[in-house]
């Protein structure tokens, strides 16, 4: 059974006519297939899924990226990689089962896979805790990344979660902390790190695990520091202000590849990845292959230079600055009298000495 979203509702209509005249015998009495009829319905929904898609804001684009059936990270690993390797538990307290960790083969190429599952049905979501990463996880995804540094084995990290868990238990045990630490751990890397943002990507949950060489995103993906309704309810102490939170937030794809956020986009079929998960698998292959193939020439010291340079270089050629040189952007600007007040404070003795010097030399030669 598929699931719709509320503004698919024509889509909805017309696909459960299509699906009427394709099994006649559900009908009253026994009756042809219109095969003529069933062709132009189909070319009715593709017009129509065309028309909507093409034309989604952003509150629309959150919730195709919530969509229930839309491909998990399971999925991916399960079709993308072979000979997959889970891996459990943070050495720590335990294991978190809504982030897979493993090691893996991808064209004959050794990886560490990375993915934030929500689970498919009810069973598997509160299993996985709706991809709602605890400390536990965190420090399992470091473990493995030290790992895969250590051996110079590339990262591939799927990026699905509205966030991380907000429980008094993982308070408790430090996840603000174990966040950190991952962004960390990500930032000294010196082998390749790619994220591709498959649904959501919420607050720092996300941030986490997408400090990576390359941070890529779905078509109808999104990707934000807050939830829209979280926004809307601290801004304009109304939830129900999700389109107007959505919108200034600039969570889509389109507007992060603008602001040099994230680094490509990976267009979706017509309606979405769950509509076409085959073609938006070779898709997501097709972007992994290329990615990893630009780092393949480069050194351990190139590749951590190249991600320190890429989020030192976000916000500087549209913020403050105009210049696009990472190191001139970054660089104190100063006027004359304030260098002169920062090079006397920090020479004060040296002029006092010069000073009480001058003072005796001018009192020796008045008397």
């Amino acid at each position: 059974m598929k699931n719709y979203l509320n503004f698919e509702i024509d889509v909805k209509d017309l696909e459960n006519e299509l699906e009427s005249l394709k099994d006649p015998y559900n009908q009253e009495g026994l009756s042809e297939v219109n095969t003529n009829k069933i062709s132009t319905l189909q070319a009715q929904i593709d017009d129509k899924l065309k028309q909507i898609y093409s034309n989604l804001n952003p509150w629309q684009k959150t919730l195709v990226a919530r969509h229930e059936d839309r491909p998990k990270s399971k999925f991916f690993i399960d079709n993308l990689f072979d000979e997959f390797i889970p891996l459990s538990g943070d050495r720590y307290y335990s294991e978190d089962k809504s982030v897979m960790t493993g090691f893996a083969k991808f064209n004959n190429q050794s990886i560490l896979v990375i993915g934030q599952e929500k689970g498919d049905d009810l069973e598997s979501r509160i299993e996985r805790n709706f991809g709602m990463m605890r400390p536990e996880g965190y420090r399992k995804t470091i473990r493995l990344m030290k790992l895969a540094d250590k051996f110079n084995i590339p990262i591939i990290i799927f990026i699905d979660t509205p966030g991380a868990y907000p429980g008094v238990g993982a308070e408790e045990r430090g996840q603000a902390e174990a966040i950190a630490k991952s962004i960390e751990c990500s930032m000294e890397l010196k082998v390749p790190t790619i994220s591709i943002i498959i649904g959501e990507g919420g607050s720092g949950g996300a941030i986490a695990l997408a400090s990576s060489n390359k941070v890529i995103m779905l078509e109808n993906a999104i990707y934000s520091v807050i939830s829209p309704e979280g926004c809307a309810t601290i801004l304009w102490r109304d939830p129900k202000k999700t389109l107007e939170a959505a919108t200034a937030m600039k969570l889509s794809a389109n507007d992060l590849l603008n602001l040099k956020i994230i680094d490509e986009i990976i267009p979706e079929p017509l309606g979405g990845a769950h509509r076409d998960k085959n073609t938006i698998l070779d898709s997501v292959k097709f972007s992994i292959e290329k990615n990893l193939n630009d780092f393949k020439f480069l050194t351990r010291d190139e590749v951590y230079n190249k991600r320190k340079e890429k989020f030192l270089s976000i916000g500087r050629t549209k913020g403050f600055t105009t210049s696009s040189s990472t190191e001139d952007s970054l660089s104190l600007q100063t006027g004359l009298l304030s260098d002169l007040l920062n090079k006397f404070k920090r020479y004060k003795n040296y002029f006092l000495i010069v000073g009480l010097i001058l003072i005796v030399i001018l009192t020796i030669l008045v008397i």
